[in-house]
């Protein structure tokens, strides 16, 4: 609207001809209409013509000045982009020795430094970030066959390189010719397809299968009071949220430096997981002004604001204690219903279609996937007792699946809170990993023990307005058609749920302090540990997958380990049979703990194997190319599936000044029928916390069996540094 009034003074006469001073900046002319010019004149103009105002000299050096400007200025923003990503794709500073870095390095740090500014906002780096290499297909078919040598037999590995070479040369190369193409448009050439073929277009159960858990604090207690617990943690987590839209959340950065991607924030709050027949969508909303609350069998909406301004957690206290006091029995289907979330992907899409597209069934459905964030308030209690080491299993058992039917699976997140206070996090995984809610849930348990507190009687701080609308319940009208759906669901969630066998325990000998000390890395002492512990309770090795991120690439997620390596056997074999010195197996030790960090680096730099393979497999689907090679290697099960927790990603509080704050971190089901999941956090220096899962159905898996070797293997290995200390 400015610019039109503008060319209206500017392109416009006034009267008689006159063309505004204000206009131009220049005397007016006046050129009578159907004047003739004086004889002799130079310059002949017809009849009516009109001098143009950016046609003066003045008017056209200014507007060469503002083109100039421009140019200049996003040139610079252009150029200054281009540098920072071109520094940030340097990962040599990765592969250097603890304290022997070089000159280049050096020089990179300050160069870094200097163009990151001081104040970097959430996504001020998103597009200086460098794109996701492709690795060139003869490095990523070595590394392959040189991490399955030593789980196969010689007539096994030689048919498997006979393979991988007629891939290599026959196939391969025009499959890579596409992915190469697609990762010069693409921003990441990985992430949509994982996100798609991975997650999106898994047509099994989330519960278990896919769907993981946080932990809340375990060593201490701010509340008893259910509903104060979640005041505090509701209004921590929309502010959070605020903070997110506003960018004002420092982004993650490697060594203080290097700056992680935050795409993944984007999707935290106020997403949902919609079931399709063939493949699910994620649905965002810009904003959500309420949560959708579940107790005792009956839902409710609960506004987050009254008219503009944030509820403060007191209000929030009053909301929850309202739904816990609320007497009302739940309509009939209602019980159950989020049980069609815990079963099969087409059931639920099914059901939706069928009987959720219209009506009242439509409006209740829509405030639950509308809602920023789903709650769940529980009648019964959990916490962590370390004198009943089943208490943090049970724990474990009710974050991960409740009863199958009180929590909404397909929310981005589930907020679980106990009768007696206790939080915990059941979390969606297509729209991020780990991480990223462990960001959220490190704000949220810090801003709610050190900044908003609680008054002597576990309340939330300040007195409630008693004027607030109570919460909405939501009705349904849901017939026993579908009520017959429900419990169909509700039979395979449940069947599923009793097959889950977990064991979380603390590991309270030692932490990273004393893993340091052996001078390696804590991830690979516990790594190589979990290597000796499976093959002390299966009697052989398997295929190992450990997640790593690649989030130092615009749009990365995550990248596979295999960190069963032939270093990594050798140990392991030579510790079971017993027969060598301490020295030579501290060597070997440290042999496999090196080939596990250079493994992790190369997997966080890109030059990783699995989703290398994976894209070329998916993009063999697309052109209807057969590869026995692709096809045996996307097969293959991880029988022992690994994850480290992070830790303190935030500063909300000094651990040193606090150590009892330690959150237990979370975990998740068996990837493989016939296998373990294993979550683990290294909470400090003095301890680590482990969450062993299994199925009760295999008989080679033992969950508790298995976490009873993890102990004793992280003992075994830490006495051959101990006795070495000793001999000095």
């Amino acid at each position: 609207m400015r610019e039109g009034r503008v060319g209206s003074v500017a392109g416009t006469p006034g009267p008689a001809g006159h063309w505004p001073l204000e206009a131009t900046g220049q005397p007016s002319l006046e050129v009578a209409a159907g004047s003739v010019p004086a004889s002799g004149s130079s310059c002949v103009r017809p009849s009516g013509a009109q001098i143009r105002p950016y046609r003066t000299p003045y008017t056209r050096t200014l507007l060469s000045m503002a083109v100039f400007s421009t140019g200049v200025w996003v040139m610079g923003i252009f150029f200054f982009r281009q540098t920072l990503k071109l520094l940030l794709s340097y990962h040599g500073w990765m592969f250097e020795m603890h304290g022997q870095t070089s000159h280049l390095t050096r020089v990179w740090a300050v160069c870094v430094r200097l163009l990151s500014g001081r104040r970097p906002m959430l996504y001020s780096f998103q597009t200086s970030l460098p794109k996701l290499p492709v690795p060139s297909v003869p490095a990523t078919v070595h590394r392959y066959l040189e991490s399955v040598e030593h789980l196969l037999d010689d007539e096994q590995y030689y048919r498997m390189e006979t393979l991988a070479k007629e891939f290599e040369e026959k196939t391969a190369p025009r499959l890579q010719k596409y992915l190469v193409l697609k990762s010069w448009w693409a921003t990441n050439y990985v992430s949509d397809w994982w996100e798609e073929y991975v997650y999106l277009r898994g047509r099994n159960p989330l519960m278990v299968n896919s769907n993981y858990y946080v932990m809340d604090l375990v060593l201490v207690k701010n509340t008893d009071v259910q509903a104060a617990r979640l005041g505090n943690a509701v209004h921590a987590m929309i502010t959070y949220r605020r903070k997110l839209d506003r960018e004002e959340i420092k982004p993650v950065m490697a060594l203080g430096l290097v700056p992680m991607c935050s795409y993944q924030m984007e999707r935290m709050f106020n997403t949902t997981r919609i079931p399709g027949k063939d493949t699910d969508v994620l649905q965002h909303l810009p904003d959500s002004r309420h949560v959708a609350v579940y107790h005792k069998g009956r839902f409710f909406k609960l506004w987050l604001y009254e008219g503009s301004r944030l509820l403060k957690p007191r209000d929030l206290e009053m909301q929850f204690q309202r739904i816990l006091d609320d007497p009302s029995p739940p309509q009939p289907g209602e019980e159950r219903l989020a049980a069609l979330t815990a079963g099969g992907r087409v059931e639920w899409a099914q059901a939706r279609q069928a009987f959720f597209s219209s009506g009242k069934n439509k409006a209740a459905l829509d405030a639950i996937e509308r809602a920023a964030f789903f709650v769940a308030l529980d009648e019964e209690s959990h916490h962590y007792d370390p004198e009943d080491e089943a208490s943090l299993s049970l724990y474990g058992k009710a974050l991960l699946h409740g009863n199958c039917y009180n929590r909404w699976f397909d929310k981005s997140f589930t907020l679980i809170s106990f009768k007696n206070g206790q939080l915990g996090l059941n979390t969606e995984h297509a729209w991020a990993d780990a991480p990223i809610i462990g960001h959220l849930w490190e704000f949220v348990l810090g801003t709610d023990s050190f900044h908003l507190g609680y008054t002597e009687t576990g309340h939330c701080l300040g007195k409630p307005n008693p004027v607030l609308p109570p919460p909405q319940r939501l009705q349904w009208d849901i017939p026993e058609q579908c009520q017959a759906v429900i419990e169909s669901s509700y039979q395979v969630a449940k069947a599923l749920a009793d097959d889950v066998e977990l064991y979380c325990f603390q590991f309270l000998p030692f932490g990273k302090g004393l893993i340091k000390k052996c001078r390696t890395s804590p991830d690979a002492f516990v790594q190589i540990a979990l290597q000796l512990a499976h093959f002390r309770d299966k009697g052989k090795f398997c295929l190992t997958y450990e997640a790593s991120m690649t989030r130092m690439f615009r749009e990365g997620r995550t990248e596979t380990v295999r960190s069963c390596t032939r270093e990594s056997t050798a140990f392991v074999q030579a510790m079971v049979q017993g027969r060598q010195p301490n020295e030579d197996l501290r060597r070997l030790f440290r042999k496999a703990a090196e080939k596990h960090q250079n493994m992790y680096r190369l997997a966080m730099t890109g030059a990783g194997i699995d989703r290398h393979l994976f894209c070329l497999y998916v993009v063999s689907k697309y052109l209807g190319v057969e590869s026995p090679f692709l096809a045996e290697v996307l097969s293959e099960p991880w029988r022992l599936s690994t994850s480290q927790i992070a830790q303190f990603q935030i500063r909300m509080f000094d651990p040193n000044k606090h150590p009892k704050h330690l959150g237990a971190g979370g975990g998740f089901g068996p990837v493989a029928d016939d296998g373990y999941g294993v979550s683990y956090m290294i909470a400090g220096e003095n301890t680590i916390f482990f969450h062993v899962s299994s199925k009760f159905s295999s008989s080679e898996t033992n969950a508790q069996r298995f976490g009873n070797q993890i102990r004793q293997a992280l003992l075994d290995i830490a006495n051959l540094f101990q006795v070495s200390k000793a001999d000095g």
